[in-house]
């Protein structure tokens, strides 16, 4: 059980409307799609620059970047690659605290994004001045920050993870004998919990995507194909948890559609992950679990409206003017190095 302590209340429903308010991107033609992807890799040749993408991106992105010799995969991957890449300017498709996690690990370098608008649920769950004042009201606690947070939340805690490391982590810190605060994601704060079997102060945020899958017609689309098997981001509801053969990071998703005997998969996340899930298992059958429909049956929208905005557009736009470059006040980018190296030796002391 939690400590009993107040918790700070978030605001789901304003969060949900400013995602519904995000306008579809317009569909664009082959030709049209043709000349960008030909002006834009002409670009990040002229200006040293390397695309990194997000696994939820659109998959014109995620192609584009296999195809010019940049990344796809998750946030810190994606800055983690691009520190060890010669490139000077950083090309971040995804969502704005992607951005500026590659410029805390790559401040000598350009960071560049195809919009500067694309926001996360979970980062706007979570406040930089709310979040300090709930931290500094328990001074004793170890704080500890998901990826998915601003560079200022980064820089008030004490640790940053990875849903594919959270589990291990806070076995360590409590195995040591730290009480921990955790945020924002409550989803995968409670999973890690359980998994750690830790006891923690968890922030009330959660990802619009995932929280919407439906427990209820996932069971009726399991009973329909009773061979598939179920992926489930951990950032999902402890309903959809349960009903998981798998449960992981992006990553580990697409592994697990890799190296599984399974021919069909029921995947709760993202569906943007649908394009290396392809790439790494062709011949297997991917679905959409339920998320925010009437039943099973129907067409499902698990995809980040904020990621959708995203483009080839946008992206040679970009380019071209050198606009929507991330910037971060250098004393808060010291600051939230700290966590953030911790977590990258912490991961390399796993592997």
């Amino acid at each position: 059980m939690n400590a009993v302590v107040e918790i700070p209340t978030v605001d789901h429903d304003a969060i949900r409307r400013q995602a519904e308010s995000v306008a579809c991107p317009s569909a664009i033609s082959a030709a049209e799609r043709e000349t960008l992807v030909a002006r834009i890799k002409q670009l990040l040749i002229a200006q040293n620059a390397v695309l990194v993408a997000h696994y939820y991106t659109d998959a014109d992105l995620q192609l584009l970047a296999d195809e010019t010799g940049g990344y796809v995969s998750d946030s810190l991957d994606m800055a983690r690659f691009g520190h060890q890449h010669p490139a000077q300017t950083l090309v971040v498709a995804g969502v704005r605290f992607m951005g500026e996690t590659a410029k805390i690990l790559n401040p000598e370098k350009r960071v560049l994004m195809p919009t500067l608008e694309a926001e996360c649920s979970l980062d706007l769950s979570c406040p930089a001045a709310e979040f300090s004042r709930f931290c500094d009201a328990h001074p004793d606690y170890t704080v500890v920050v998901y990826a998915n947070t601003s560079a200022e939340v980064k820089a008030r805690a004490d640790w940053v993870v990875t849903s594919s490391i959270a589990s291990k982590l806070i076995k360590h810190l409590t195995d040591k004998g730290e009480k921990i605060i955790w945020g924002p994601d409550k989803y995968l704060g409670s999973y890690v919990e359980q998994q750690a079997g830790a006891d923690m102060l968890i922030w009330p945020g959660s990802c619009i995507v995932h929280e919407q899958f439906k427990a209820k017609e996932l069971v009726v689309l399991r009973n329909k194909h009773p061979d598939a098997m179920v992926l489930v981001h951990p950032e999902s509801p402890p309903e959809i948890i349960a009903q998981a053969d798998v449960v992981g990071s992006t990553s580990q998703l697409i592994k697990a559609v890799h190296d599984s005997a399974a021919q069909k998969f029921i995947v709760a996340t993202d569906n943007g992950i649908f394009y290396k899930m392809k790439q790494a298992a062709p011949d297997k059958i991917l679905m959409e679990a339920p998320n925010a429909g009437i039943g099973a049956t129907c067409q499902s929208c698990a995809h980040c409206p904020w990621m959708a905005m995203n483009t080839l557009q946008n992206l040679a736009t970009t380019l071209e003017q050198g606009s929507n470059e991330i910037h971060i006040d250098p004393k808060i980018r010291d600051k939230a190095l700290i966590p953030v190296q911790r977590m990258l030796d912490f991961a390399a002391g796993l592997n």
